[in-house]
């Protein structure tokens, strides 16, 4: 028998079936951010790396940017990981 059958049907074992504690952790903190995210709608400054050069975005869309980029550098050291 093959690592990736098993004896009850040949599925192979992974993302489906029941949802496990972590996932839902994962879940309910991420609709907390979002939540977080988008209440905060008002306009800030951000200064870029050139100390002249600044912009003005919704606070939303620099928190949601943010984010976004910590979850490649998570995935991408997930992945090297494996």
């Amino acid at each position: 028998m093959s690592p990736k059958t098993s004896e009850s049907g040949g599925k192979t074992s992974g993302t489906g079936g029941a949802p496990t504690p972590t996932r839902i952790t994962v879940l309910a903190l991420a609709l907390l951010a979002l939540i977080f995210i988008f209440e905060n709608t008002g306009a800030t400054r951000i200064r870029l790396l050139v100390p002249e050069v600044t912009v003005t975005v919704p606070l939303w869309t620099a928190m949601l940017a943010t984010g976004a980029v910590g979850a490649l550098c998570g995935a991408y050291a997930v992945r090297r990981r494996d």
